[in-house]
């Protein structure tokens, strides 16, 4: 190999090095894209319906501590003779019980529910910061900060008026939630969409240029 077929070598491997990250998204877009309209209108609907939709998240909940409690009965029957199967059904007697009692009277479990939510909006919005100035290289990066900032605002005014916003704090932070994150995705799946079309189209030679 020539010292010019190396060097040519080097310079092409530090090119795809210094290449951003947009390149491994530009065919990719179209499920982000659609991902982030589903969710925007999951948020929609959940807005329109905040009551509707926390008593539905209360039930969900339930479900899935009574379906996990299940799960750790069974696991602890099969397991009689490890020495800590009794407190494993135990603890699966605990979670069937709460589940069940959750679904059977969803409005008590409310309050419990929205600081639950609250805790983890703050954590979504935080992480939605970090990721959109990690990605501040990319176009419309600032959505997704914006996104972070959205749930972190709306997590504390739902603070501010505990206990009084449990009965409709669950499906408004939900939904709003929602379409942030959504239209988020849907403008940066946008942004990768542009980036590519402005690589791959030629440019344009002016009037009288060779």
């Amino acid at each position: 190999m020539s010292p010019e077929t190396g060097d040519i070598g080097e310079s092409s491997i530090e090119e795809r090095i210094d290449e951003p990250t947009m390149a491994t998204l530009e065919g990719d877009w179209r499920p982000l894209f659609l991902a982030g309209i589903a969710l925007a209108i999951g948020g929609i609907l959940a807005i329109a319906f905040p009551f509707v939709t926390s008593i539905s998240l209360s039930l969900l909940f339930g479900a899935v501590l009574v379906i996990g409690g299940l799960v750790n009965v069974a696991h602890s029957i099969s397991q009689m003779k490890w020495t800590g199967f009794v407190s494993q059904a135990l603890l699966g007697v605990l979670y069937t019980v709460a589940g069940i009692f959750l679904m059977a009277n969803p409005l008590l479990g409310l309050a419990s529910l929205t600081l639950l939510l609250v805790g983890f909006f703050l954590l979504n919005g935080i992480v939605e910061i970090f990721l959109g100035f990690k990605l501040r290289e990319e176009p419309n990066w600032g959505w997704v900060v914006a996104s972070g900032v959205v749930s972190l605002v709306l997590a504390s005014l739902v603070l501010a008026n505990f206990p009084s916003s449990a009965l409709w704090a669950i499906g408004l932070l939900f939904g709003v939630n929602l379409l942030s994150t959504g239209i988020s995705f849907a403008l940066f799946a946008v942004g990768a969409r542009d980036a590519a079309e402005k690589e791959t189209t030629p440019p344009v030679s002016k009037p009288g240029q060779a």
